[in-house]
């Protein structure tokens, strides 16, 4: 059974400010203010990341008046974290089995 993992998904978070973000927003409900004041990035750059983590279904939006908050999808790291999982596991098996396939 071959494992697979979201290469996009990794694409997204590969990012260094796209994973800064993800970090902050695992311990905070954030709006773009504090994001770019705990980043120190410009507001039309993290807007950019932002849009890209948005539409790669791992942050979620909540207005608040003028404000527009960020939400960390707990559920699509998990699903990631998962995937890796899978592909540790699936590691740890062939060494157990000693897999090994010939050389022609």
């Amino acid at each position: 059974m071959m494992t697979s993992v979201d290469t996009e998904l990794i694409r997204v978070l590969a990012d260094p400010l796209r994973l800064r973000i993800v970090t902050l927003l695992a311990r905070e409900t954030l709006c773009t203010s504090h994001l770019v004041e705990e980043t120190g990035a410009r507001q039309t750059n993290l807007s950019n990341h932002l849009r890209v983590l948005r539409e790669a279904g791992v942050v979620e939006t909540e207005p608040c008046g003028r404000f527009t908050y960020y939400k960390l999808r707990p559920d699509v790291i998990a699903s990631l974290a998962g995937q890796f999982a899978e592909l540790a596991e699936t590691a740890r098996a062939t060494a157990a089995a000693d897999t090994k396939r010939a050389c022609p």
